[in-house]
């Protein structure tokens, strides 16, 4: 089969042409460099979000502030802006590129230029470094029926006495390890534990299975925080749907009826096979159901 990510988007021509964010400048594509003393460079020390645009106005923006801040908060980097300045950066930035739909966002920022290349954060003195690129981006319709393969790696997700995977950092090495190691195995992406054993999250998104009409995910404690996963949990309690927050073994997991990820960048997204045992033919009826329920959630907020 076909290699697929759960981030495959449509081609777009208009992309070679994207006008990007960088410090308050909104510049050509490529023109928009940062210093290679940068701390996001040197050592991934820096905090991101991922926003979608649909009519013009960003989804789920306040709950995406909220990570933002409490995540600069986390790792005592001052951000430079408020909610208001982080707002009117993304406002600009998309009417600069001309964009209202079918939009993705990356918003990073980091400690900024260092005055020597090494690690204490206080050789960052020249503030924080903050870097928009927004792309026409809409998910891939084909990914979505046919599917994400996933393959359970040894690499897990940690205790957060060593780096909390609540935070949504730049440095990301734990799980492109771990989308290594399944790609090496044949894979899409990888499906990875908890430090208990317990089906966790993927290298890239939140996990949910379905098991006789009820959704599961894990507890939380070693994932992302993610708002899309928030929202499915929200989705299906108010829509009569039993969903769960668990633990849950990959016995469990081999035996599921659907499987699919989450994120805010594909919203939903089919898991058809896991280590080999195939789970479904594409997206599930229940998988269906969430992914309109969503829809529709999308539409309230940004209409």
């Amino acid at each position: 089969m076909p290699e697929v990510s759960t981030h495959d988007a449509e081609a777009d021509p208009r992309n070679a042409g994207l006008m990007i964010y960088v410090n308050g400048a909104i510049v050509p594509r490529d023109q928009a460099v940062v210093s290679v003393y940068d701390s996001g460079f040197l050592l991934g020390d820096g905090v991101w979000e991922g926003l979608r645009l649909y009519n013009g106005k960003w989804a789920f923006l306040a709950a995406h502030l909220d990570r933002l801040f409490e995540a600069a908060k986390a790792i005592d980097l001052d951000i430079g802006m408020d909610r208001a300045g982080v707002k009117a950066a993304l406002d600009g930035t998309a009417a600069a590129n001309g964009m209202r739909e079918n939009v993705h966002a990356r918003l990073m920022i980091t400690r900024g230029i260092k005055a020597k290349p090494f690690q204490d954060p206080r050789l960052s003195q020249s503030g924080p470094t903050t870097v928009i690129i927004m792309e026409h981006s809409a998910p891939s319709e084909a990914t979505f029926l046919r599917g994400i393969r996933l393959h359970t790696v040894p690499i897990y997700r940690g205790l957060p006495v060593t780096q909390d995977p609540k935070l949504n950092s730049h440095s990301k090495l734990n799980c492109i390890l771990a989308g290594i190691h399944a790609q090496k195995a044949g894979a899409d992406e990888a499906l990875m534990l908890d430090p208990h054993g317990f089906v966790n999250t993927t290298n890239s998104c939140n996990f949910f299975i379905v098991r006789r009409g009820e959704v599961w995910t894990s507890t939380g404690d070693y994932c992302m925080p993610g708002i899309t996963r928030a929202n499915v949990i929200r989705l299906c309690r108010e829509n009569g749907i039993p969903c769960f927050e668990k633990n849950f073994s990959l016995v469990e997991t081999y035996g599921a009826d659907e499987a699919f990820m989450t994120g805010t960048f594909g919203a939903q997204t089919p898991v058809i096979e896991i280590d080999g045992r195939r789970i479904s033919d594409g997206p599930g009826p229940v998988t269906l159901r969430i992914r309109e329920l969503y829809k529709a959630s999308v539409a309230a907020e940004t209409g």
